[in-house]
């Protein structure tokens, strides 16, 4: 009798809060009417999206049988992509122009840091077309649900840093290419080039001088923080590849990927930095080691329109590195409270 008296109980309380208030002045009609109107909209707002390859799944673990793509080589191409550009170039120029450090001392470190450093992203790479889980969402497994929030906050902080610096410095590459255009003008083009394609600066110093503990240490920490702030999304970007790929071969991929591009454009951006001081014409575009655009405008300026060419194509190479970080900083926002991870689909239901 006890137990048919509870779930009578609980049958009226789960009645009761499924029953609309009859002393609420709010019509009941109109509500059920927006549910249905605004779920119908959404999802029909997600079936347009996917018809045009714009990508709705949120942060759900994508299943084993939808993880068909067997392109892995495609990892090697995004990665590459993503670190062959300006500011890969901006972060090598650290070393003579902030650290007074030479164009042997910078090499020597370039290639020790990148070859230790690179393999951490691409050891993380694995676990995307393994376990088909973004890589916030990963981090619930060692931190706990609520846990993960704090890494995941964290992780979109450092995202928005990262996207600022990017458009910073191919907006200062856009604004050396006319006097029409101001940095403010490029920043806002590289955004919204970004949009469609989906730290500091510190006092220089005099080049060059014998390399002290610090500052080699000082290049090195800017070296390895610029390649290990891939590691919270690598994973992103195989969650759809089949898991059917060895484990080595995704990390070779991406190994060769990182460091490939970012040896490259570290030792060209030390090399140019270290000769800036000898080449009047580089230091002025260098402007006392505070524009990574005019000093490359300057490099490439006596090549002609041919150079100028060159300039804008880098600069619009940007956004091959604030696309996958702003795609990667949506997903982390998802990760963050499950309000954001609501798919048009079936999250407004288990919200409803």
């Amino acid at each position: 009798m006890q137990s048919e008296s509870k779930e009578r109980k609980q049958g009226e309380s789960h009645s009761s809060s499924m029953t609309p208030d009859m002393a609420s002045d709010k019509p009941v009609g109109n509500d059920l009417e927006g549910n249905r109107y605004h779920t119908g909209f959404l999802r029909r707002t997600t079936q347009l999206l996917s018809r045009y390859g714009i990508e709705t799944h949120g942060i759900a673990p994508v299943p084993a049988e939808e993880r068909l793509e067997t392109r892995w080589y495609q990892m090697f191409f995004v990665w590459f992509s993503a670190n062959m550009n300006i500011l890969t170039f901006s972060t090598g120029t650290a070393g003579p122009a902030y650290f007074s450090l030479g164009v042997n001392d910078s090499l020597i470190i370039i290639v020790i840091v990148d070859l230790v450093t690179c393999l951490l992203p691409a050891f993380f790479a694995v676990f995307g077309p393994k376990l088909g889980t973004r890589a916030m969402v990963q981090a619930r497994f060692s931190w706990g649900y609520f846990g993960a929030i704090i890494p995941t906050v964290l992780n979109v902080f450092s995202m928005q840093g990262f996207l600022i610096l990017n458009c910073i410095v191919g907006g200062q590459i856009l604004a050396s290419l006319s006097s029409h255009l101001n940095d403010t003008l490029g920043i806002v083009i590289i955004g919204i080039i970004t949009l469609v394609v989906r730290k500091y600066r510190m006092d220089p110093k005099s080049p060059v001088s014998q390399a002290t503990v610090a500052e080699v240490i000082s290049f090195a920490s800017i070296l390895a923080s610029s390649v290990l702030s891939w590691c919270t999304m690598t994973p992103d970007y195989g969650v759809y590849h089949s898991p059917a790929a060895s484990s080595a071969r995704i990390f070779l991929y991406t190994y060769l990927a990182f460091f490939t591009a970012s040896v490259t454009a570290h030792t060209l951006g030390a090399a140019f930095a270290a000769a800036a001081p000898n080449v009047p014409a580089w230091n002025a575009g260098f402007d006392d080691s505070s524009s990574v655009g005019g000093l490359l405008y300057s490099v490439l300026l006596p090549t002609g329109a041919f150079g100028k060419l060159l300039v804008a194509l880098v600069a619009l190479s940007t956004p091959s590195a604030c696309a996958p970080t702003m795609y990667t900083f949506s997903t982390s926002f998802m990760a963050v409270a499950p309000w954001f991870a609501y798919s048009a689909e079936m999250g407004i239901y288990s919200h409803l």
